[in-house]
């Protein structure tokens, strides 16, 4: 595969999460054009043979970083509709999932971005404490006590289901 058919095929989760560091649909896509367009420019910096997933977060993160992710910003829910995400409603059962979904998200963007990223990047995204802890560029007990925090502030918001 050509390193842009690979770019392509790891998009839904660049966006996913650009979503979650910006909280915003609009500042998601923007950071994830930002994002590929420098990994195309620096093509030749990244290795063959790594993770591309994980070289690309890092990538984003530092882009969000940069683009000033101390200022404030309004508190909004990201619906799955907003990415492209096909969220059925035919019956009560597809209501109750996505009002869980909703739930769920709005617990997410309550969290603190340390362990919203964290979360993000190992829950969501699937990466390893040692990608996750890569991407971030902090060391492994910090991730860790990032996703015990994350995870404890998640369960109490909503409920031992969690």
């Amino acid at each position: 595969m050509s390193f842009e058919s690979d770019l392509l095929a790891i998009l839904p989760r660049l966006r996913r999460f650009a979503a979650s560091l910006s909280r915003d649909r609009a500042d998601a896509d923007d950071l994830c054009q930002a994002a590929l367009e420098k990994a195309l420019r620096a093509r030749d910096q990244w290795q063959p043979g790594t993770r591309l997933d994980s070289w690309m977060y890092r990538i984003m993160r530092n882009l969000w970083i940069d683009e000033g992710r101390s200022r404030q910003r309004a508190a909004r829910t990201f619906a799955p509709e907003e990415a492209g995400e096909h969220v059925g409603h035919a019956g009560d059962r597809d209501v109750e999932a996505h009002v869980m979904l909703s739930d769920v998200d709005r617990a997410m963007q309550s969290l603190p971005d340390e362990q919203r990223e964290a979360i993000a990047l190992v829950l969501v995204e699937g990466l390893s404490y040692r990608e996750a802890a890569e991407v971030l560029d902090i060391p492994m007990g910090t991730l860790t006590s990032r996703l015990v925090r994350g995870r404890g502030a998640l369960i109490e918001l909503l409920g031992e289901a969690a």
